[in-house]
């Protein structure tokens, strides 16, 4: 099959410009098969597992469709966790950078009343988990009258965890002419029978799974008695070197137990699970995605919404007891057709667990021994270079995305009377200034934040010093994150 790009979808250039730019250059299985379909608003189920790029597959012709100058949300995509909500987020609003497609994240344990705010602002895609959308519907804080597109993210995780009773309750509550597309990595009878009732007709993709699994990452096993995992997992680190890892464990003290090991050994690492307040396990992630340490301890909490192209080796320093968790895991490196590997610990009484994984995999887990100690030695003096040393991202495409952008925050809003259109007059006027230089634009009570593409910024804060808008003059800054 001769290979395809992006540019036979007929993408508006803006579209285009940031898939350039995401180094989003092939499609992958999922994105040939769901994009031209969903342009044609064909309500879609589609079966395909993580790390397959099917985020794209559903925000590139999301983001194609939507239309810029509707303020109310056209979009809704419901996901299982907060931290998936938070990616997929991130996601539309890279894919959709320069049509400047507003989108945003409402989950729960953050402020009701700031996301209440937000949504009062012209929004064209609202991702949220089903509890904290539910809360919205209800108290008419989430309008939902303009919407044309529902996407169900994840929709077996969203069963596992309870949720499928509300997101049918949200459905209920939708206009009935909209497309909906469901992604799930498996399709339980739960879940069908939930597409059947409120889909038209669904066409039904369905991903290879081994693929998806195999393809880019190197799958081992190595033999161990418990006791001995810590010491293993020093030696193996040592050994293989890896430029990010994330080790997965399965409960929280286990995590807290590995990183305080790794912590005294002055290993560069943080821990991630669900006993962390929200607030840090975002910090966390950030931190990891930026670069700012080198090995992450996490229960399965990590195994959704880390979406980072260059974790080069994942560890399941405990087996996971769930078949699907495995692939979850390990679907975090190898991502973006970078080669990857998953080193799965295995005590004597955990064959039943590998059986069930190499199952639902298709494929054996090749089993390999463990370092011995002349390999070890001899690696030591490699390890302990790089762990001084920063890790570098090469490949963060939110960074590369925002590079040319600047963030401006501006002394006044609404209690000012300041409108989007009174920014975009203003700085459009500005000489070597466009409108097309101008982003999403989010307006506070007392403050308002102006994106500014393609380099301009400083251009645009100089020439605002002068300038007013709207007849009042406002301090202007560069924001700070």
């Amino acid at each position: 099959m001769s290979e395809i790009n992006f540019e036979e979808y007929n993408l508006s250039n803006e579209i285009g410009r940031a898939l350039g730019v995401l180094k989003y250059d092939t499609p992958t299985e999922v994105q040939r098969e769901v994009i031209p379909k969903a342009m044609e608003n064909q309500d879609l189920v589609v079966q395909s597992q993580t790390g397959s790029g099917k985020t794209a597959a559903f925000g590139i012709p999301i983001c194609e469709m939507m239309e810029w100058e509707e303020k109310k949300p056209q979009t809704l995509i419901l996901t299982p966790t907060r931290e998936l909500a938070v990616q997929v987020r991130e996601d539309i609003t890279n894919i959709g950078r320069f049509k400047r497609i507003k989108a945003m994240a409402v989950y729960g344990k953050e402020p009701f009343a700031k996301q209440k705010e937000e949504l009062k602002q012209k929004t064209h895609v609202v991702v949220g988990t089903p509890g904290r959308v539910m809360d919205h519907i209800e108290r008419d804080t989430l309008v939902l009258d303009q919407i044309k597109y529902l996407i169900i993210d994840e929709a077996d995780e969203m069963l596992n965890m309870g949720f499928i009773s509300e997101v049918e309750a949200i459905i209920k509550k939708l206009p009935s002419d909209r497309m909906t597309m469901v992604f799930s990595a498996t399709l339980p009878k739960d879940v069908e029978s939930l597409c059947h009732k409120y889909m038209k007709d669904p066409s039904n993709i369905e991903i290879a799974t081994t693929g998806v699994t195999t393809g880019t990452i190197d799958h081992r096993v190595i033999e161990v008695k418990d006791e001995e995992k810590v010491s293993l997992l020093k030696n193996v680190t040592v050994v293989e070197n890896p430029d990010s890892c994330i080790i997965f464990c399965r409960t929280k003290e286990h995590v807290d137990t590995v990183f305080s090991e790794l912590e005294a050994a002055t290993y560069s690492c943080e821990k991630l699970h669900g006993g962390l307040e929200q607030e840090d396990r975002f910090a966390v992630m950030e931190g990891f995605k930026i670069g700012n340490f080198r090995y992450l301890v996490a229960t399965d909490v990590a195994a959704r919404g880390i979406d980072i192209d260059n974790v080069t080796l994942v560890i399941n320093y405990d087996v996971p007891m769930e078949k699907e968790s495995y692939v979850h895991r390990t679907g975090r490196t190898g991502r973006a057709g970078n080669k990857g590997k998953a080193i799965t610990f295995a005590t004597p009484h955990e064959g039943k667990f590998l059986k069930a994984i190499e199952k639902y995999i298709g494929f054996g887990l090749s089993t390999m021994d463990a370092p011995t100690r002349q390999e070890v030695v001899s690696g030591k003096a490699a390890f302990e270079e790089k762990l001084s040393g920063r890790r570098v991202v090469k490949n963060n495409k939110t960074a590369r995305i925002n590079k040319d952008i600047t963030k401006l925050h501006f002394s006044g809003g609404k209690k000012k009377k300041i409108r989007a259109v009174d920014f975009v007059g203003t700085i459009a006027k500005i000489p070597g200034v466009t409108a097309d230089d101008i982003g999403i634009i989010n307006i506070q009570d007392n403050f308002s934040y102006v994106d500014i593409l393609n380099g301009k910024g400083s251009l645009v804060i100089q020439a605002m010093e002068k300038t007013t808008i709207k007849g009042k003059k406002l301090k202007v800054s560069t924001a700070v994150k």
